[in-house]
């Protein structure tokens, strides 16, 4: 995992408290809800190094997603479900991405997801931080919604 530099953070709010009462703290594996459209807010990272699945990643060139340390559910993330070919799909003004999961955001609550540089780019420029009413959703890395 790592130690992440955050640009434009922000944690908490009224979406992620309700999202934490949905969630009761915390996802099983079997409950990460594949399909499920999301309300919350994306923020970007360019870090370089490992991720949290384990593979060599630049978010400062490669598009990927680091998703809520409350998503994951093994004490080794590697072995996460989350790694085993999960996408999360972003949609906001219109436009939509598919981004596979490479990381774990430590301080994203559950609806906040932190973009790799590149693909946030495809929203909104670097110097906008944080951006507020995205949807988006855990999918299969073929971009389906179905198990």
């Amino acid at each position: 995992m790592r130690i992440a530099r955050r640009i434009g953070h922000w944690i908490g709010g009224a979406a992620g408290a309700s999202a934490l009462l949905l969630l009761g703290g915390g996802p099983a594996a079997a409950d990460v809800p594949i399909g499920q459209p999301m309300t919350g807010e994306m923020t970007y990272y360019d870090d370089a190094g490992y991720g949290a699945c384990g593979t060599p990643i630049d978010a400062s060139s490669q598009y990927l997603v680091a998703v809520s340390y409350q998503w994951w559910t093994t004490a080794n993330p590697n072995n996460d479900p989350l790694c085993d070919g999960i996408s999360v799909q972003v949609t906001y003004n219109g436009q939509t991405i598919t981004v596979p999961v490479e990381d774990k955001c430590p301080s994203c609550d559950a609806t906040h997801i932190d973009l790799s540089e590149p693909a946030f780019t495809e929203f909104a420029p670097t110097g906008t931080g944080v951006v507020t009413g995205i949807t988006w959703q855990f999918v299969n890395s073929d971009g389906t919604a179905l198990h």
